[in-house]
């Protein structure tokens, strides 16, 4: 059992490495508290062929694997944490859903341009009585002659603001067999937005209204009976957001490390004083640990066994893991950490919404524990008994 990189991977890291450090080292802060997605990042890193790199070469991706998209996650983030969102944005997600179940016409109209870092696109999925019970969805699909008429209303939509299109869920019928998933352009008539609300993270979401939108029958992407097939693939997306959580929390660590090591007081470096060494041995110790099962994870499904129990110990050990190195770093760090002008700040703000973010921490342990005593705990109450 060997845990280290192979040769090809440590190559692949040390171009990402190469790459990252010309072009978006510089301005790192700024990027980090910018308003829109930065889509300049994202032509230049499918330029670099970092946009659907787990997407197949026929589709216009490059073929590779989890672990790459991992490797390249960890890499960038290290130095442009913001744009390891652009990396996570470009291989997991929408993107993958489009690159495994989209129509041919969809590939070559809306996948080849997000792929370039043309276009941004959102997944509507949580609905205001809809968020961890996603199957609870009113959004409704109403056959009108070839295609579809939607209406409901799709709220927390991550990019929602600058997205040219999105990848929402839908019910064409009742139960959870009902619910599908079609894609809703910008300036289709009936599609509108609310005012924006940002989140703590920095991005920007706004609640979307769909008003009696004409969706054509080439913009299905999932029909009735999709969903168990689509949300059967959030479990590889988990991996996504377990990578930056992991590499946020590594890069808030490596920037108090090296101030523990500058920083005087009482005459001394401050890592010489043992409340701060025992700090970052635990977050030393949770780092490491929560790379080991995220590896597991990417490796498995890479393999062609992606399995629910071990992505959720991957998503619940990184979140922690990485927000626990942030919080720690603000502390290190003190006035310098609780502010703007260091990177810890954003990677503390980032880190505490992929806790929520990608199914929450507490469905996270619900899916471990099902897996413990392989049985389904379910979370709604009993049905009523029908007397005789």
């Amino acid at each position: 059992m060997d845990f280290n990189l192979s040769d090809t991977q440590r190559q692949f890291q040390d171009s990402v490495t190469g790459f990252a450090e010309r072009h978006l080292a510089e301005g790192a802060l700024k990027r980090a508290h910018g308003d829109e997605f930065p889509l300049d990042v994202a032509k230049l890193l499918s330029d670099q062929g970092l946009m659907g790199i787990t997407v197949a070469d026929v589709d216009g991706g490059q073929g590779g694997s989890l672990m790459d998209a991992v490797i390249a996650i960890e890499t960038i983030a290290g130095i442009c944490p913001r744009s390891a969102d652009v990396v996570q944005a470009g291989n997991f997600g929408a993107i993958r859903v489009l690159a495994e179940f989209g129509t041919e016409f969809q590939k070559k109209k809306h996948l080849l341009r997000l792929l370039a870092g043309e276009a941004v696109i959102s997944i509507g999925m949580t609905e205001p009585d809809a968020g961890s019970a996603v199957t609870e969805l009113k959004t409704t699909a109403i056959p009108d002659g070839e295609g579809f008429r939607i209406n409901g209303t799709k709220v927390f939509t991550t990019h929602s603001v600058q997205a040219d299109m999105i990848l929402a869920y839908v019910r064409f019928g009742s139960g959870t067999d009902g619910i599908g998933s079609v894609l809703i352009e910008r300036g289709m008539d009936g599609l509108s937005l609310g005012n924006p609300v940002r989140y703590m993270g920095g991005d920007e979401w706004a609640q979307v209204y769909f008003e009696n939108v004409y969706v054509p029958p080439e913009n299905v992407v999932l029909g009735p009976g999709g969903f168990k097939r689509q949300i059967a693939g959030f479990n590889v997306e988990r991996i996504g957001n377990s990578a930056r959580s992991l590499a946020l929390g590594r890069l808030a660590f490596d920037i108090a490390r090296d101030h523990a090591l500058e920083r005087k007081q009482f005459g001394r470096p401050i890592c010489e004083f043992q409340g701060l060494q025992w700090k970052f041995a635990d977050m030393k110790v949770d780092l490491d640990a929560a790379r080991l099962l995220l590896y597991r994870a990417a490796v498995n499904a890479d393999a062609g066994f992606p399995s629910v129990e071990e992505t959720a110990i991957a998503k619940l050990a990184c979140n922690r893991a990485g927000f626990k190195a942030a919080n720690e770093a603000v502390q290190v760090l003190g006035a310098t950490g609780y502010s703007q002008e260091s990177l810890v700040e954003y990677c503390f703000r980032r880190t505490r919404g992929w806790m929520i973010a990608g199914g929450s921490l507490e469905m996270m342990q619900n899916r471990i524990a099902e897996s413990v005593f392989d049985r389904r705990f379910s979370q709604r109450p009993p049905k009523p008994v029908t007397p005789n």
